[in-house]
C-alpha cells in the first residue's frame, strides 16, 4: 500500500459533485449510479482535521469491500461491476482514485443510522449511567463500562443535520419513520451482519464492540446495504489482548488523535489544529493493522 500520496479533496471535471462529507466525496455518474471517493480526510469531534491520514481512504475502501462481499448472501448491497475507469475519461485522475473509489448504485438512503452494540461503551454507556437503559432497552443493574451485553442490541439513531450530532432513538421511533415491516427487516439484518462479523473478527483477535450501518432502497423498494461497512471509522475494534472490563479499551482507529486533541487548548470547533507527523503515522499504522488482521 502506497502511503506517500495522500488524497485530501477531489476534483473531477467529468462528473457533477453532489456533496462532500467528512471523509467521502460523492459524484453523480448518471440516473442509476454514483461515484463515492473515500478520501484520506480525518474527522474528530465532527471537525475535519487539516492533515489527512496517509492511506486511510484505501484501507476503508478495502475493508468495506471485504465485508460487502462476505454479507452478500444476507442482503443486497450498493456494489456494481463498474470502476472509475468506466466513468472518468482522464486516466491521470483514474490512477489517483482507483484504490479508494467505488461506483455504486444510486439508492434512496433511509433516514436512520442502524447502530448495533455488543458491548456497553460510548453513548450507550452514558445512557446506561443516566437511565439504566440504552435506547429505551432495560439492562441489568451493575454493568460495567465495556462489558459484553447480555444480547446484541439494535440501538438506532436519527441522522443529524450537518454539524449536529446523531441522536439515539427507540425502535418505536424507527417504526414511525419508515414503517414496521422495513424497520423490522433493518433491525434483523443489522444484528445478523454484526454477529457474523463479530464471530469472524474474534477468531482474529479483534472484538467488534459496536458498529453502525446505513441502508437504502432501490426503485422497487428493495433494501440494500450502503455507505461503508464495519470499518474503523464506523465501528469500535478492540484488540482482545488489551480488552479489560471497567475501562475504555484501546481501539484500531483515530484514538491517538482524540487523545492528543484532548491535551490541547482547543474548543472542538473548526478549524482543527495541525497534527504532528508522528501522530498521523501512528494512526495510519492502526488503520492498516485493522485491515491486515481482518482480511489476511
Amino acid at each position: 500500500m502506497d502511503t506517500n500520496d495522500v488524497l485530501f479533496e477531489t476534483s473531477i471535471p467529468d462528473l457533477p459533485l453532489i456533496g462532500r462529507g467528512k471523509v467521502r466525496d460523492i459524484y453523480s455518474v448518471d440516473d442509476h449510479h454514483l461515484l463515492i471517493v473515500t478520501t484520506d480526510r480525518l474527522s474528530a469531534y465532527d471537525v475535519v482535521m487539516p492533515d489527512p491520514i496517509p492511506g486511510k481512504g484505501e484501507v476503508l475502501t478495502r475493508i468495506s469491500l471485504f465485508w460487502f462481499r462476505m454479507m452478500a448472501d444476507i442482503i443486497a448491497n450498493q456494489l456494481t461491476e463498474l470502476s472509475v475507469d468506466d466513468v472518468i475519461s482522464d486516466k491521470t485522475i483514474c490512477n489517483s482514485l482507483r484504490k479508494q473509489s467505488l461506483v455504486v448504485k444510486r439508492l434512496k438512503p433511509l433516514p436512520i443510522e442502524a447502530v448495533v452494540r455488543g458491548y456497553l461503551i460510548g453513548s450507550g454507556w452514558r445512557d446506561y449511567l443516566d437511565t439504566g437503559q440504552v435506547c429505551g432497552i432495560d439492562l441489568p443493574e451493575g454493568m460495567q463500562q465495556a462489558e459484553k451485553l447480555p444480547q446484541t442490541l439494535f440501538t438506532p439513531a436519527s441522522k443529524a443535520e450537518a454539524g449536529d450530532h446523531d441522536e439515539n432513538i427507540s425502535f418505536a421511533q424507527v417504526v414511525d419513520l419508515i414503517g414496521e415491516k422495513l424497520a423490522t427487516r433493518v433491525r434483523d439484518v443489522s444484528i445478523q451482519i454484526y454477529e457474523r462479523a463479530a464471530a469472524y473478527a474474534l477468531e482474529r483477535g479483534i472484538i467488534i464492540a459496536d458498529t453502525k450501518f446505513e441502508f437504502g432502497l432501490d426503485e422497487e423498494g428493495r433494501l440494500h446495504l450502503i455507505d461503508e461497512v464495519l470499518t474503523p471509522d464506523s465501528s469500535r475494534f478492540w484488540p482482545i489482548d488489551e480488552y479489560e472490563v471497567g475501562t475504555s479499551p484501546p481501539s484500531f482507529d483515530k484514538q491517538f488523535v482524540r487523545d492528543y486533541l484532548d491535551t490541547l487548548d482547543w474548543d472542538k470547533t473548526a478549524p482543527g489544529p495541525d497534527l504532528p507527523t508522528e501522530l498521523l503515522d501512528q494512526t495510519a499504522a492502526k488503520y492498516r493493522e485493522a485491515l491486515d488482521r481482518m482480511t489476511a
